[in-house]
């Protein structure tokens, strides 16, 4: 089973589902060393495929590929309308149709088939907590489980299920809340203490993810016992990313950052632009309904170029991403890390 503690540089690739995902970028950070991964979330299962058989076919090292677990709970339908009608106003600035909210499953069952038939090394899961029945069959195809977390609670439950690692996000962490549910109350957690609570609680591999963009960031989360650092927004100016071009201009210039609903109708960090400010008040919690009602809007945006009315996703510290290959942001990463770590032993010693 694939143990991250074997990587030779200790960087994961965030999925980074919705467009920065592409089989070029997982490719290059499993060259130089790091594991990549393949965001599952939002395409069909034959779409999944073909972009394992795309980086299958330029690299032979592991990689991930990441699902999201489909939501449970219902949603308050009369939010959902109301918050449609509210922004039917920004959608004809865009010169774009709103789309119908609707509950889907992302393809889940065929994806989960998906990677049982093609074994990636690993296979982390967003949103949820699969059934046990669900792990045991993938582990026993080889491959390992990763659950995203945000609270012990969380990482208590994921080791009951029989999860070979932690992905522990914290609060700082661009793009959504990966956790269980969507309690705000639940979001508040600093990668840090995170990390030094759950490792109290449970003996698994902790992957550390939120706000790392530098090396003496790695540094930081391996002293306090995770066994690597996953990287999303510090990749997302690499040229094999599939990051928009209005996004890409914003990610590396300071600027505040802030939970919100308002794009997708789940928690989730991006730059703070005009829609976020003029809707975030009274998003409903409706995923995926409220990303189905905004995506054609989002879309628009895109190709217009308006950074105003799209959702910049990125943690707080985006304005440390930098415009390098993919490899050598992987390298450098690494490289910062080991400066780091000998200071400190010097300066301790």
């Amino acid at each position: 089973m694939f143990d991250p503690g074997d990587l030779a540089e200790p960087i994961i690739q965030a999925p980074l589902a919705g467009g920065p995902s592409t089989p070029a970028l997982a490719s290059a950070v499993c060259e130089a060393g790091g594991l990549g991964f393949l965001a599952a979330g939002y395409k069909t299962a034959d779409g999944v495929q073909e972009e394992i058989e795309a980086l299958r076919g330029s690299t032979s090292r592991p990689f991930g590929v990441n699902l999201f677990v489909p939501p449970k709970s219902g949603v308050d339908s009369s939010a959902v309308h109301a918050y449609r009608e509210r922004i039917a106003t920004e959608a004809e600035r865009q010169g774009a149709d709103l789309g119908e909210p609707r509950s889907d499953d992302d393809d889940w069952e065929r994806k989960l088939e998906l990677l049982q038939q093609e074994s990636p090394a690993v296979g982390s899961f967003t949103f949820g907590l699969p059934e046990a029945s669900v792990i045991d069959a993938l582990r026993a195809n080889a491959v390992a489980v990763w659950i995203t977390v945000t609270n012990a609670d969380e990482a208590v439950r994921a080791r009951e299920a029989g999860a070979d690692a932690l992905v522990v996000q914290g609060v700082e962490a661009g793009g959504h809340r990966g956790g269980f549910s969507d309690d705000p109350e639940e979001s508040g957690w600093g990668l840090l203490a995170l990390l030094r609570v759950v490792a109290r609680r449970v003996s698994l591999p902790m992957i550390a993810a939120g706000g790392i963009a530098d090396g003496q960031a790695v540094a930081a989360v391996l002293c306090a016992g995770a066994s690597a650092a996953q990287v999303g927004t510090a990749l997302m100016l690499a040229p094999e990313a599939g990051t928009a071009k209005a996004h890409r201009e914003l990610l590396s210039k300071a600027g505040p950052t802030r939970l919100t609903r308002a794009f997708t109708g789940r928690t989730a960090r991006g730059i703070v632009n005009r829609f976020l400010l003029e809707h975030n008040e009274g998003a409903p919690a409706a995923y995926p309904e409220i990303h189905h009602i905004t995506s054609p809007l989002r879309a628009a945006a895109r190709r217009r170029g308006d950074p105003e009315a799209i959702n910049l996703w990125a943690g707080q510290a985006h304005e440390l991403a930098q415009k390098l290959p993919a490899g050598e942001i992987v390298r450098r990463l690494g490289a910062e890390a080991r400066a780091a770590l000998a200071d400190v032993d010097q300066r301790l010693g």
